[in-house]
């Protein structure tokens, strides 16, 4: 059986690596494939989501996070929803504000 080098000490610090024997490392492939893939960390998604900066008013904000973690989630989902039925297009902006509409 292979010797085991300590590689954490005993402050948590990974130690010097430089002078073990290349040997002892097995290869990315022969590693099993469960650790492999977490290795490889989180998977890209097929569909990537655009980050941007919003100004939302302050009692939407606070509707949403009182939902819990994912509200920025629900929030686009909000927004599919709405555009299934509504255009952007027709909201008549006055002075940055949607006309008839505060906030």
């Amino acid at each position: 059986m292979v010797s085991r080098l300590p590689v954490i000490d005993d402050d948590g610090e990974v130690g010097d690596l430089s002078e073990v024997d290349p040997a002892l490392f097995k290869p990315f492939q022969a590693l099993p494939a469960s650790l492999q893939a977490k290795l490889r960390g989180r998977p890209k998604a097929a569909v990537t989501k655009e980050r941007i900066t919003i100004r939302l008013s302050p009692d939407v904000v606070e509707t949403f996070r009182a939902t819990g973690d994912g509200w920025q989630t629900r929030v686009d989902i909000a927004l599919r929803d709405w555009l299934q039925t509504h255009s952007p297009a027709h909201l008549a902006l006055r002075d940055g504000q949607i006309a008839g509409r505060s906030g």
